[in-house]
Order: C-alpha cells, then sequence, then structure tokens
C-alpha cells in the first residue's frame, strides 16, 4: 500500500455545504467508495490549505479516483502528493543485502515518528 498526502481547499460550494452541515468533510470518507483506499487520518490546518488527509491507497489511479470523489463531494479543491518514507530513501535495496525494505519503513509505535 502506498501512502498520499491530500490537502484540501474548500471551494465556495463546499463553505456553503460547511455552514450547512459543519461534519460534511469529515462524513466524506464514509461516503467515498473506493476498493483498497482508506483515509488515516484527517486534520484541519491554517495556512493556505483547510484540511490534510492522510490517506492509504493500492496505487496511483486509486488515490486519484479517491481525490476526485472526495472533490465532487465534499466541495474541495484536492492537492494530491504520494508520500515515499524517509527509510526509503535512506537505505538503498540492494538484492544481495538481504535488507526487507517493508521493514526498513516501519517505525515500531512510540519510536520517534511525528
Amino acid at each position: 500500500m502506498a501512502s498520499y498526502i491530500l490537502l484540501l481547499t474548500l471551494a465556495p460550494e463546499g463553505r456553503e455545504k460547511m455552514m450547512k452541515n459543519p461534519g460534511s468533510v469529515h462524513e466524506a470518507q464514509d461516503a467515498i467508495k473506493v476498493p483498497g483506499a482508506y483515509v488515516l487520518g484527517q486534520y484541519g490546518v491554517l495556512g493556505d490549505y483547510d484540511f490534510v488527509y492522510i490517506v492509504e491507497a493500492p496505487d496511483n489511479d486509486s488515490a486519484a479516483r479517491f481525490s476526485l470523489e472526495l472533490g465532487v463531494y465534499a466541495g474541495v479543491h484536492v492537492v494530491t502528493m504520494p508520500a515515499i518514507p524517509l527509510a526509503r530513501l535512506e537505505h538503498p535495496r540492494s538484492a544481495d543485502s538481504g535488507e526487507d525494505l517493508e521493514q526498513a519503513t516501519m517505525t515500531p509505535p512510540g519510536q520517534g515518528a511525528i
């Protein structure tokens, strides 16, 4: 599974939805059905964007489909970025090293991940 960061900005229709139903953006995750894609976290943020979603999806096509449906359902503009674990950049994969790349990307609970 790949991780994706989605940056959301309310469109005018999204603002109207929020005024009528403040939970509309949060409820979107239950309404969107993309096989294999699910929301790991949702955050309201200050600055250029209104919300941040962290999503896991099996591939870019699924992530794009999720983003498209989220934009339509919640009335938001979405910027979708694939997230690459830093361990994949720090530990070059070597066929003869025997190192399991998945193990290199996993941080044990409570062991320093933000």
